[in-house]
């Protein structure tokens, strides 16, 4: 809830709970400090986050003391970083999409894609990586229609052996 109305946080707020949940995760323990170098910021606008979150119900935070995330917090934050991973996943191991540029994407899908179309997504690559284990068969075509066709089924037969 925020400002005592059920709403969804922001684009930018969602990125702080979920590296809340990171931090908290791989180091135990959160503190502005280090919540400021993971989300890039300086400290005045991870304090005026923090701020806003508390307010929401979603952190809890005493001035120069840890941050945690309330219940509500860390199911957003959950949610948000299950996003994250789905669109990772995607982009990395079915359109082998580089790393680093994925990391970015990803972040930047997770905020806009309904619950729904991401358990679509999630479906989607659960069956590839289940039907197709290691390197699915089409990768090296998909890998040939993207750097040089225009016609699929023509990539595909002068793979196949067919003219």
């Amino acid at each position: 809830m925020m400002n005592g109305v059920s709403e969804k946080p922001t684009a930018s707020l969602e990125d702080y709970l979920e590296a809340i949940a990171r931090l908290k995760e791989h180091e135990g323990r959160v503190t502005v400090t280090a919540l400021s170098r993971s989300v890039g910021v300086k400290k005045p606008s991870a304090h005026y986050a923090l701020k806003k979150l508390a307010e929401a119900g979603l952190v809890l935070h005493e001035r120069y003391g840890d941050v945690d995330l309330t219940p509500e917090g860390a199911r957003v934050a959950d949610e948000v970083y299950r996003r994250h991973k789905a669109l990772f996943s995607f982009l990395t191991d079915v359109l082998m999409v580089d790393p680093e540029i994925a990391e970015q994407d990803a972040c930047s899908m997770e905020h806009a894609l309904s619950r729904d179309s991401i358990h679509r997504l999630e479906k989607f690559i659960d069956l590839v990586m289940q039907c197709y284990p290691g390197r699915p068969d089409w990768e090296e075509t998909f890998n040939r229609y993207v750097d040089h066709g225009h016609d699929a089924r023509r990539i595909k037969a002068e793979m196949d052996g067919e003219s």
